[in-house]
Parts: C-alpha cells; sequence; structure tokens
C-alpha cells in the first residue's frame, strides 16, 4: 500500500551485468493508456559491492517508439519525490514527451523502494481519515518505528546511488546502447548521479526543478517561504485579485493565528462522496496544502479564493486543496526517509537550521526530520557525493521562477561544473516546467540535436502569465493581460 501520513506527506509532499540480471520483456498496460506496451524487472543485487548475495526485482515499461529507428538511445525519465513511481506516472510522460516518442522509446523505471521495485511502504491513511486526524498531536517518532518495523529488507540500501545502479542493469539487460536522462525535483539529482557514475553512457541530460548537488533538499523549507510570499505579492500587483481580496495578507495571517491557538474542528462536505464528514483543520494541514498547490499554476490560482473564503469560515475550497493534496503525495515514504536520512539530514549544519528555524514550514521539516533520521539508522551519503557535478556533456536546466520547491537559485547553483549547459527561467511557471510550457518540444529537439546550440526559444519566451479564480463560479483564471496596479508597491 502507499503510505500517506498526512501531515509528514503535506509537508514534504532523490557494474558489471551479473549473470543474474536479465529480463524478458511482456506486453502490460498502465493506467490512463489504452495502448499495449512492454513491462518487465530486472533482478538486481541489494548490495551492489555483494552482486551473488540477496536480489530484488527492479521493475521497468518501455513506451515503445511509434516510428523506431534503429540503435536509438531512448528518454530514461526519472521521477522525483523522493519516493514516487515513474511507472505510475506513465501518462503523463507519454503526454508531455509525445514528440519525443515519435522516433524513440520512453524508458520508466521503478526505482528501488517505489513503485513495484521492493516498495518501502508503511500503512495507509484513508482520505477520510487524513481529514479527521489532528496532526499536530502525531508523533513522529511512533510512526516512522511502526515504518521501520514493516520493512521487508534493510532500509540502508535504498539511497540514490543504489538505485541509479539498478537504472544501469537495466539499461544494459534491454540491450539500449546508451541513454537520454530527464530528472524532475529528487529526480534530477538521481539524474546528476547516472552522469557522475556512467558518463560515457549518456547523450544528453534535462534537469527540470534542479536540485543541486552541493544542496540539502531539507532546504526546501526556506524555497517553500519564499513560494508563499511570491504568490501574496502576485495577487497584490494584479488589479482583479487585488480588488477582490485587497486585505488577503491581513486575512491569512489571522487564519494562521487563529490556528496557532488551536485547530478548528469542523463538519464538511466530504470532497468524493458529499456526506458530512469531520474535519480538523491545523497550521501544518493549511500550509501543506497551500505549499502542493503551488506546485502547478492552475492549483496556484484557486489559492487566494481558497483563503479568503477560509477566513470568512467557509472551508470547502480549501478542503478541495487539502483532497488534491492527498492524491499527489502518493510516495514510498520508507524510501523517501532513506534517501533524505542518509544524503541529506547530516548536511544541516548551524546556519542552515537557523533558517529553518526562521519560518513554519521549515522548523516542521526539522521537527520531523531530527525525529526520523535517528530511528531510520541510515550511514552518512560519503562525502564526494554532495560534491557538485562536472561535466562537459550536454545539460539543460529548466526552472520555474514560481517554484515553491525548487527556486531557480538551485539551477543556478547546480551550472558551477557544468561546462556545456543552458539553465532556462520560465517567469510563470511553477514547479515542473515541461509539464507547463513549451519546455517540453525544447527537450524534444534538445535530444534530437545532442546540442544545445540549435534550440529556438521563441515559444519559451512567449509564455504567458497565470493569474487567479475571483469567485466560485470562475472557469479559468482571470487574465493578467492589460492589467496593471500602480497603487500596489
Amino acid at each position: 500500500m502507499r503510505v500517506r501520513f498526512s501531515s509528514l506527506l503535506l509537508l514534504l509532499a532523490f557494474f558489471i551485468l551479473p549473470a543474474s540480471a536479465q529480463t524478458e520483456t511482456q506486453t502490460c498496460y498502465v493506467e490512463g493508456l489504452s495502448e499495449k506496451l512492454q513491462c518487465g524487472s530486472v533482478s538486481v543485487p541489494l548490495d551492489h559491492q555483494q552482486p551473488s548475495g540477496d536480489q530484488i526485482d527492479v521493475h521497468y515499461l518501455v513506451l515503445p517508439a511509434i516510428k523506431p529507428i534503429p540503435n536509438q538511445a531512448p528518454l530514461l525519465a526519472i521521477a522525483g519525490g523522493p519516493g514516487q513511481s515513474a511507472i505510475d506516472n506513465a501518462a503523463l510522460f507519454d503526454k508531455v514527451f509525445t514528440k519525443v516518442r515519435q522516433t524513440r522509446d520512453i524508458l520508466l523505471i521503478d526505482q528501488r523502494g517505489t513503485g513495484q521495485s521492493a516498495m518501502l511502504a508503511c500503512d495507509e491513511y484513508s482520505l477520510s481519515q487524513q481529514l479527521a486526524m489532528d496532526d499536530s498531536q502525531v508523533d513522529h517518532s511512533v510512526e516512522i518505528d511502526k515504518c521501520l518495523q514493516q520493512q521487508q529488507y534493510p532500509v540502508r540500501w535504498f539511497d540514490t546511488e543504489s538505485g541509479v545502479r539498478d537504472f544501469e542493469l537495466v539499461r544494459q539487460a534491454l540491450g539500449y546502447p546508451s541513454v537520454h536522462l530527464y530528472g524532475i525535483s529528487y529526480g534530477t539529482r538521481a539524474a546528476q548521479v547516472y552522469l557522475k557514475l556512467f558518463p560515457d553512457l549518456v547523450e544528453t541530460t534535462t534537469l527540470d526543478g534542479v536540485v543541486p548537488m552541493q544542496q540539502s533538499v531539507i532546504a526546501i523549507g526556506q524555497a517553500i517561504e519564499r513560494g508563499f510570499n511570491m504568490l501574496l505579492q502576485d495577487c497584490q500587483e494584479n488589479a482583479n485579485c487585488h480588488n477582490t481580496y485587497p486585505d488577503l495578507v491581513l486575512r491569512f495571517n489571522d487564519l494562521q493565528a487563529r490556528l496557532d491557538k488551536q485547530p478548528e474542528n469542523l463538519t464538511v462536505a466530504h470532497p468524493l462522496t458529499a456526506e458530512p464528514s469531520p474535519l480538523t483543520l491545523t497550521k501544518a494541514k493549511l500550509l501543506g496544502a497551500l505549499r502542493l498547490a503551488m506546485y502547478s499554476p492552475t492549483t496556484r490560482a484557486l489559492i487566494p479564493y481558497a483563503i479568503d473564503a477560509a477566513s470568512r469560515d467557509n472551508f470547502q475550497p480549501l478542503l478541495g486543496l487539502i483532497s488534491l493534496s492527498s492524491g499527489a503525495g502518493d510516495m514510498a515514504m520508507g524510501m523517501h526517509l532513506s534517501v533524505i536520512c542518509a544524503e541529506d539530514f547530516h548536511r544541516i549544519d548551524a546556519t542552515l537550521r537557523e533558517s529553518l528555524q526562521a519560518s513554519y514550514m521549515g522548523r516542521e521539516m526539522l521537527k520531523l526530520f531530527d525525529a526520523a533520521c535517528p530511528i531510520w539508522d541510515m550511514p552518512p551519503a560519503p562525502e564526494q557525493f554532495s560534491e557538485v557535478l562536472k561535466t562537459d556533456k550536454p545539460v539543460l536546466l529548466l526552472s520555474g521562477q514560481m517554484d515553491p520547491a525548487t527556486p531557480p537559485s538551485w539551477g543556478e547553483l547546480a551550472t558551477v561544473g557544468l561546462t556545456n549547459a543552458k539553465h532556462l527561467v520560465s517567469p510563470y511557471a511553477a514547479h515542473g516546467v515541461a509539464m507547463q510550457t513549451c519546455a517540453n518540444r525544447l527537450i524534444a529537439d534538445f535530444i534530437n540535436a545532442g546540442t544545445l546550440e540549435a534550440l529556438e526559444l521563441e515559444c519559451f519566451d512567449k509564455d504567458t502569465r497565470r493569474s487567479f479564480y475571483l469567485n466560485a463560479n470562475s472557469t479559468e483564471p482571470q487574465s493578467f493581460a492589460g492589467e496593471s496596479n500602480s497603487d500596489s508597491n
């Protein structure tokens, strides 16, 4: 089962082929796609230093090329999280990379610990349980210990490098000569590790929502604060939004202050059944839902309306965002902890800790990992793991100016050791630029050309700014076009 620790996920919501590594591809179907696809698994060592030791099965899915060309390197698309299943997102990757798939396969691999690949899963809360629970009273230590006790395999082997070595064994088993890499969010870390370990087997790399090797992802607490402030400022500078919600900041602050004192115990219409359902609204639940809503321009556009309505005791719009957040949080919590506790937790120095303590979301993340990582007991990644990626291979980096998780400054930091790179920042995209702009077509052109030199960026430069929903009857956000608010400065 997929784990959904309600408050945890809202706060979070990264060799030579052994004889056993062989595969037999079979026809299969996945949710969201009606066509026949190709899937299978490769048996890989649990510990890559012990190739004849315990094995796990790593599952893959191939979206076959529409008009295949012999010996074409596939696009290996790596999911985020850490803890998300790439195979579960097959329909999304198929839609985004339609142009890529015209002449080459899309290869999706469930990284070890996720999806079908020895998933590090824990007990699941239903949506009704998530809504009703007072997550401010959750004992993270107890929850994490329960999760650890449920695992079949030692969690120490579920780090990024082990997962990337699995990817390489799958490539060998399928007979691909090399790969093009696309990583989103935490997947950008995995892509960089692949490029570090196997540079001669990588043709191009695209990093979308970049996590630099030098950066602890726990610093996302700072990025969230930036995202909230940017959203409130955007509404103030948008004439329609400012006129509709002139005191949005005050109402938002008052709502947080109310929840700081005590949670709100409410009865609401269940978002799936419409039946009366209890909702315990806490500050963590509020901010966690708003944080995940900021990942997409579409749900981001709902936030001012949801905040204003909640401040007037209409919690139904906010409930919609919370329910969307619960679905977005599908991930393997155990794998998430293995990665963060091994690769990020020990990088929290006094400066970062002080910075995180300055924001509510930062403090909540610290509280979670301070409780979880001593229990999860992952050996820290070696020091060289966090060294900057240095390569002359072509690398395309994509950042969204409105991204609440991986801001453009992180993308810039990742370019330090790249001598053949281009960093594009979309002013109106949030998290996952390829899903929100014409960047998916640029990626296809980049892959097909094998170089950054000829990319035509006109479509990227023409992207338009999304605005905000102004009431319950809005079918789409009101446009920024022609709007100005000279009094908002």
